[in-house]
This record gives structure tokens, C-alpha cells and sequence, in this order.
């Protein structure tokens, strides 16, 4: 593998680890099976996509992004605490819809970036940049995102987030109000979601109707490799974990794609990759008992 297949694998692994890291906070932070993945990351896609070439700021335009993600996630969020539509219908719903709003944002199916200001254009830019400036503007965002996730989960509201994942029953006997808690880490997650969507965009100069499709089998691939390969003792490690894990996957696929798979197989790469990391730890355990009773 090349350096510059190894330096462009590792710039995308570090903007698929934010939406990496919103799946995690929606499936094993709130314990919320939410489908809106999908949809929310096409969203970030749309948004940055039909902002930039109306003129506007890329940096406005991501903070935008963002901002949708975290409406749609709050849409999905409102529709199962104050309706009471499942978890699992709620984000089918939200992300259904997305996909006739997606369509009206950007007008089209899909918006080419060519020759125009992105974030990575600006930052690229810079003195002794122009080689390195995206994996370096990457790197900076996953690691400023990650400490500031790490930072939120150590407050009270972020210890209650945990808590309504971990057991809503017992947190709400405590007084905590579990459906805003709901509400903000599905707004949070989304938004995350949406935020690597326009930041993948900006890096392809193109965004698509489908791109989204897939990301949330992506997504908690992604979440089970960091998990099985670096830990969960503690909060900091598995948020580490996640991240990392967004990253190699991105390499799996490089090297699967390197050896000669052709590009309409990588759903079946992803699912094989699923189910191998999900059955890993039974096969460990099973494993390190079979060397104990030795």
C-alpha cells in the first residue's frame, strides 16, 4: 500500500470516526436503537453542499450542518417521548422523511464541489500545509471532539445520559427527566452524524442523495472493532476506542479493496466484518476458559 493510499485512508477514517462516534452514543451511551443514521448523514452532505455553492462560508455552512443533524436526531427523539412511537419506527420515520428533505436542500441528486471553497481548501492553504493540511484539520477535529465528548460524559447531565441507557427505570425514580436526556443525546448523535457527512463532502467536492446509505451498519462495525481490539474499561479508553475504530475500518477496506475486491462487494465485506467482530469475544472467552480448565 502507497504512502498517499495510506495518507487518504487515514483522512477519511478520521471523519468517519465523528459519525462513528455518534453511533456510539446513540446504541451504547442511551442503549437507543436509532436508524436515522442514514438520513442524518446525507443531511450534513446536503446542507454543507447546497450552502457553499449558494456562496456561503464552508465553516458557517459545517456549523450548519451540524446543527441540522442535531434537529433531525431532536425530530426522532420527540416522536418516541411524546408520542410514544418505538425507538426503532421512530428512526425509520425521521429518516424516511430525510430523504425527500435531503432532496429539496440540495434541489438535485447530487452537487459537485469542484472549484470551490471548502474547509479543507482554506486550511490547505496555509504555510506548510498543502500536503499534509487535511489529515492534520481531521486529526484536530476528532481530537477536540473527542475531549469535548470525554469532558460532557463527566458532568452531571452527561453521567445521566449514561445512567438512562444504563438503567432508565432507576434514573427516573431519582428525578432525572429521561426524555430530555433522550432528546439531547439523540441531538448530539445525529448531529455528530452530520457533522462527518459535510466534512466527507468537502473532502470528495461532491455530495450525493445515497451517500448515506449504509452508514449505520458502517457505524456500529466500526463501534464493535475499537471495542473488541482496544477496551471499554473506561469511558476515556472507549471513546478512544471508537474513534480508532472508525479508522480501521476505513483500512480494512483499503487493503480489501488493495488485494483486488471489486467496490460493489464492500457491503458484504462490511457485513462479514460485523459478524466477525461480534462472535470475536464468545470465541475469546470460550478460549480462555478452555486454557483455564487446562
Amino acid at each position: 500500500m502507497s504512502l498517499f493510499v495510506v495518507q487518504g485512508t487515514m483522512e477519511q477514517g478520521l471523519m468517519y470516526a465523528i459519525m462513528v462516534l455518534g453511533v456510539y452514543l446513540s446504541f451504547r451511551v442511551l442503549n437507543y436503537a436509532d436508524l436515522t443514521v442514514d438520513g442524518s448523514f446525507t443531511l450534513g452532505a446536503a446542507t454543507v453542499a447546497a450552502l457553499i455553492t449558494a456562496g456561503f462560508n464552508p465553516w458557517f455552512a459545517t456549523a450548519v450542518a451540524f446543527f441540522n443533524g442535531c434537529l433531525a436526531g431532536t425530530v426522532t427523539g420527540m416522536l418516541h417521548t411524546k408520542f410514544r412511537i418505538t425507538p426503532l419506527l421512530s428512526g425509520i420515520l425521521t429518516m424516511t422523511a430525510l430523504y425527500s428533505i435531503n432532496l429539496r436542500i440540495m434541489g438535485k441528486a447530487n452537487i459537485s464541489l469542484l472549484r470551490t471553497r471548502t474547509v479543507f481548501t482554506d486550511f490547505t492553504s496555509l504555510p506548510f500545509l498543502d500536503k499534509y493540511g487535511v489529515l492534520l484539520l481531521s486529526l484536530l477535529v476528532v481530537f477536540v471532539i473527542g475531549i469535548l465528548v470525554y469532558i460532557f460524559l463527566q458532568t452531571e447531565f452527561g453521567l445521566a445520559l449514561r445512567a438512562t441507557g444504563d438503567n432508565q427505570v432507576m434514573i427516573c425514580s431519582l428525578g432525572v427527566n429521561t426524555n430530555l436526556t433522550k432528546n439531547i443525546g439523540l441531538a448530539l448523535s445525529n448531529g455528530f452524524i452530520a457533522l462527518s457527512g459535510s466534512l466527507v463532502a468537502q473532502n470528495q467536492l461532491f455530495a450525493d442523495i445515497s451517500m448515506g446509505i449504509g452508514m449505520l451498519v458502517i457505524g456500529l462495525a466500526s463501534v464493535i472493532i475499537g471495542e473488541v481490539l482496544i477496551g471499554t474499561s473506561s469511558i476515556g479508553r472507549t471513546i478512544a476506542a471508537v474513534l480508532i475504530g472508525g479508522v480501521i475500518y476505513r483500512f480494512i477496506i483499503a487493503i480489501v479493496l488493495q488485494l483486488g475486491l471489486e467496490a460493489t462487494d464492500l457491503k458484504l465485506v462490511t457485513a462479514l466484518i460485523v459478524v466477525i467482530a461480534l462472535v470475536s469475544p464468545g470465541i475469546k472467552r470460550t478460549i480462555n476458559l478452555s486454557v483455564k480448565n487446562e
